[in-house]
């Protein structure tokens, strides 16, 4: 009788090692190494057996290949749309990821019926959730469609059995730590079976032309549970963020192979389900305090989109040796060189004030268009002196204290105007080559203390 043999896997990076290590020395991380019998030669024989099989094609020049545009699904959802790059495409993987409870399988059933109700067949794979459950939440959502299948089920080769039988246009799956491959030893959710489960089904998806949803578990730190290849096989990968506690849902792209990763979609969490926001820069400034210190507008890029968000800042004397630096929805390493900027270029003593700072609404801006209106926000904290409510405020900040160029000026000046904003602070150089809209006054400064001494009177 053959010795059945095992290794130790990460489940973090898939480092394999003959023994156990505390430490992966693959990504550093701790007790992450799990025993996993090792797969046979049958096994693997069999798991690829479906790719083996296919025809052989030969290298072909570049062009010599026939250009052609592969046309897009559109869902009634403009926010999901948005965040795929224009609508879904056949063929491909998207890997849907968030913290628990925070809306992705409602997301997914919503977007599932939708299609369902413009004649598409789509087959919604629970494997977290019996019929009966799936069914009472769908009644809650108010989901009813004839062509929205729900099977569920762990097994991938039932699985793989199921969408050969029905060819459905799309499938989605919830979620992919709890199916398993019958030939993997190893439980479901460990390295090994994430990256065979999801192998299988993108070869599904590129050789049938089905559109495959997958649902992925994140980890405490936030990333996706699993190896770090899972993000790299699949097409797209979103990430749903947003507090539980806050009604407002922000769908991202981090990655997509057929747009751009720098679009948002908004939405919000209601007792019927999710509904996208058309106008998410009314939905962050509705509850901002008039004249208060330390709060002012920003105009940020959100991809395509220009989003309006208030950043507040609280500067106050600090009891440690240390001053702290807090920072929620900006980078904190990014807050603390503006207050450097602030002590050397504008002469204020902020060495000895604790600074927090936060983008209201949950929102996180990381473009250096944002550097000036953070500026301008501690200044105001700090001198206990508001900022006109009505300014809008957009630049980067050098470390010499000028502000610089930012991009899409034009359409960050639409829409202040848009919100009824009176005037927008921007950067000198921006200044020219496009026609300033009517109702505001569009003022350019060079450096931050020009900038203060507009907002803040010095």
């Amino acid at each position: 009788m053959a010795k059945r043999k095992t290794k130790f896997a990460c489940q973090h990076c898939g480092y394999e090692s003959a023994k156990w290590m505390g430490k992966c020395p693959g990504c550093g991380s701790w007790n992450s190494m799990v025993e996993e019998m090792e797969e046979t030669k049958s096994s693997r024989r069999g798991a690829f057996s479906g790719a083996t099989a296919s025809k052989v094609q030969k290298p072909q020049s570049i062009t010599a290949i026939e250009s052609t545009t592969e046309p897009r699904i559109f869902t009634p959802s403009a926010e999901l749309n948005r965040v795929l790059g224009g609508g879904i495409v056949r063929g491909s993987l998207v890997l849907i990821g968030g913290d628990p409870g925070i809306g992705k399988s409602t997301l997914l059933l919503q977007t599932s019926a939708q299609l369902a109700m413009k004649q598409n067949k789509v087959l919604y794979i629970s494997g977290e959730e019996s019929t009966k459950q799936t069914k009472l939440r769908a009644d809650r959502l108010g989901v009813k469609a004839e062509e929205l299948y729900v099977h569920a089920e762990t097994n991938l080769e039932l699985i793989l059995e199921a969408i050969s039988s029905m060819q459905p246009d799309f499938v989605v799956i919830d979620s992919i730590q709890t199916i398993y491959h019958a030939d993997v030893t190893s439980a479901p959710g460990s390295v090994s079976q994430v990256r065979e489960c999801t192998a299988e089904l993108m070869r599904v998806a590129k050789t049938n032309g089905i559109a495959i949803f997958i649902v992925g578990h994140v980890t405490k730190e936030g990333a996706i549970a699993g190896p770090r290849l899972l993000e790299h096989m699949v097409d797209t990968v979103l990430y749903f963020e947003g507090e539980r506690h806050h009604t407002y849902r922000i769908l991202r792209a981090v990655k997509n192979r057929f747009g751009s990763t720098n679009e948002m979609g908004i939405f919000e969490m209601k007792e019927s389900g999710l509904e996208e926001v058309l106008n998410p820069s009314e939905i962050f400034l509705e509850e901002r305090s008039q004249g208060a210190a330390g709060s002012v507008v920003v105009a940020s890029m959100e991809g395509t989109r220009p989003v309006l968000v208030e950043l507040q800042a609280l500067i106050s004397p600090t009891s440690f040796g240390n001053p702290r630096r807090m920072a929620t929805g900006v980078d904190h390493n990014r807050v603390s060189l503006i207050m450097a900027v602030l002590e050397k270029r504008v002469g204020m003593l902020l060495q000895n004030q604790d600074a927090y700072l936060k983008v209201a609404g949950g929102v996180k801006l990381d473009e250096p268009a944002i550097d000036l209106a953070v500026a301008v926000s501690i200044a105001s904290s700090f001198r206990d002196a508001a900022s006109s409510a009505t300014d809008v405020i957009v630049g980067e900040v050098g470390l010499t204290g000028e502000v610089r160029r930012v991009s899409r000026i034009e359409q960050r000046v639409q829409e202040a105007v848009k919100l009824g904003f009176q005037r927008i602070i921007i950067p000198e150089k921006n200044l020219g080559g496009w026609k300033v809209p009517d109702g505001i006054d569009v003022i350019g400064v060079s450096t931050v203390a020009e900038a203060l001494q507009y907002t803040l009177g010095g």
